[in-house]
């Protein structure tokens, strides 16, 4: 039999390497196993858990329920994160089971906390070892007696970060979802219609958005629109932050997009979501923590 020829050789071994190539790095030794010599993989993003077994939520007055069964009080019990009410389903019923539900989540979010607060929260919550927590935070951040008197971005960012890094340095396998600040400008809008609601903004309900809610002139134009310009850069700091954690998700502006209507709003405050309006931030929430991560 004739010896094969330089050229044939150099086709043998070109579509050896081709095959051992096509059949990946096992066939000639892992380099990230313990004897490799290659440069080492890059680490696969962790899979999305979509059924986790325990919630932890952090917040403020939305996440508490503030408004929706009584005037003036809490009412976690249909909390969009947590609540055992079925008109509600929440996202801790629909993800657990209403019966796991009332043992494995729980809700730290606190009445009228700004981001400044959202790392106590953090703390507070690390301590059940959830395998998911939730976050709604902001509104009181843009929410003040003026528009001067706002969280600045900046600071907004820094407390985010730090709650983001209490919770990684007890949990680093535990995923967050962040849900966008509502827009208060379509509130506003909203709210103004009824009589009732208006009077009860005078009380000093957000007075940076909702003050003087007749006034149309320049001054309040611009006031609003200041206001609405900074939970727009709010939202873009919860996204550009929750980007850099692997296993956060943020909702991608659901809840600011959301247009909803009074029927969604407290009847004593008109500012505050309804049972209804709870409802339809559980539907969001729990879309956005089974879906496919954009």
């Amino acid at each position: 039999m004739r010896k094969p020829s330089h050229r044939s050789r150099t086709v043998l071994a070109a579509v050896a390497a081709t095959v051992l190539g096509v059949a990946g790095c096992d066939a000639v030794g892992d380099s990230a196993g313990p004897t490799g010599t290659g440069a080492h993989r890059a680490k696969p993003a962790p899979a999305w858990d979509v059924s986790p077994r325990s919630i932890a939520a952090v917040g403020d007055s939305i996440t508490r329920g503030f408004d929706a069964c009584t005037v003036l009080s809490d009412c976690p019990e249909v909390s969009w994160a947590t609540g055992s009410s079925a008109k509600v389903d929440s996202l801790a019923v629909r993800l657990l089971g209403k019966a796991q539900a009332a043992e494995r989540s729980w809700n730290y979010a606190v009445t009228g906390a700004r981001m400044a607060d959202l790392p106590g929260q953090m703390a507070q919550a690390v301590t059940r070892r959830p395998q998911l927590v939730t976050v709604m935070v902001g509104a009181n951040d843009a929410c003040r007696v003026s528009t001067a008197a706002m969280t600045s971005v900046e600071s907004f960012r820094a407390d985010f970060e730090d709650a983001l890094s209490t919770l990684r340095k007890a949990l680093p396998r535990t995923q967050v979802y962040v849900a966008s600040v509502p827009n208060l400008k379509r509130l506003w809008s909203e709210g103004r219609t009824n009589p009732m609601g208006k009077q009860v903004w005078k009380l000093g309900i957000c007075p940076s958005m909702l003050g003087d809610a007749d006034a149309l002139d320049s001054a309040a134009t611009q006031r609003r629109d200041t206001v609405q310009k900074r939970v727009e850069a709010y939202n873009t700091v919860l996204k550009e932050v929750c980007a850099k954690d692997r296993r956060c998700r943020f909702d991608g502006g659901a809840v600011y997009d959301y247009r909803f209507g009074t029927a969604q709003l407290s009847q004593w405050d008109w500012f505050h979501p309804s049972v209804n309006g709870q409802a339809r931030l559980a539907e969001i929430a729990y879309r956005k923590v089974t879906g496919k991560k954009a």
